[in-house]
């Protein structure tokens, strides 16, 4: 029996996810580490799924990282060739289940075939409006925020921005994906206890839920108990409990 409180005022909008743990599911099984990358996909679909039955807003998944590229060549070529899999093979779910699919990060060194693939999701399902299914591909939060720093120079160079005006909501636009809401919850798989260069900027004030679990064997009740340790918890945002008492609770505006 599920333990989610299902009220939408209790639910977090916004989930994000280290998918971590799925080389070292393979070598406790005497695999090759590719064949955990490949367990892994069932996770990604059972949680997807999950995630859009419970009415969450947005769902971002760590599926590559710009750290990733250091990795052996075969192995990264695998992770590419699974993405153009997925993204492929669960189009028409998608389409049949309102999901939006989006990207995130440097998109540009990504092998030509799975930057198609990318492209060809993102276009066919951009008038989608159940869920938002974000992939960070070739992401790095510090990167990220270079990025944005570099836009933002360029724009106070051509006069569009004033620096002394400056602001974080303002920085925060020039984001990758200024349109979609800071984490409510990340959850981390595979017992460990990093964010791993993830949404640096947007988890500021995220709740962080880790799991022993490895990533090939995390499903809809994992996900679940992540959501309600984080009903459980009482966030506040940097005031005292009696101030979050007498808001009701909600996150503080501005």
């Amino acid at each position: 029996m599920s333990q989610v409180d299902s009220r939408p005022d209790r639910m977090p909008r916004h989930i994000a996810i280290i998918m971590d743990g799925n080389g070292r599911w393979a070598q406790l099984r005497g695999l090759e580490r590719n064949e955990g990358h490949r367990a892994g996909l069932e996770s990604v679909r059972d949680t997807v799924r999950a995630a859009g039955e419970l009415g969450i807003d947005c769902l971002t998944l760590y599926a590559f990282s710009s750290e990733n590229w250091n990795r052996p060549k075969e192995e990264v070529g695998e992770l590419m060739r699974l993405l153009e899999y997925y993204l492929d093979e669960e189009l028409e779910e998608a389409m049949e289940k309102g999901v939006r699919v989006r990207a995130i990060g440097r998109l540009d060194r990504l092998p030509p075939s799975t930057r198609a693939a990318v492209q060809k999701a993102v276009e066919a399902t951009k008038h989608n409006g159940e869920l938002d299914l974000i992939f960070a591909l070739s992401y790095g939060g510090r990167t990220e925020i270079t990025d944005a720093a570099r836009r933002l120079i360029r724009d106070a160079e051509l006069g569009h921005i004033d620096p002394d005006q400056l602001d974080e909501k303002t920085f925060s636009s020039y984001l990758y994906a200024p349109d979609v809401p800071d984490p409510d919850l990340l959850i981390r798989t595979g017992n460990e206890y990093r964010v791993s260069n993830f949404l640096l900027w947007q988890i500021a004030y995220t709740e962080i839920h880790t799991t022993a679990v490895m990533w090939p064997d995390f499903r809809r009740e994992h996900l679940e108990r992540a959501i309600a340790d984080y009903q459980a918890r009482e966030r506040r945002f940097g005031r005292t409990p009696g101030q979050v008492a007498a808001d009701g609770g909600e996150e503080p505006s501005g």
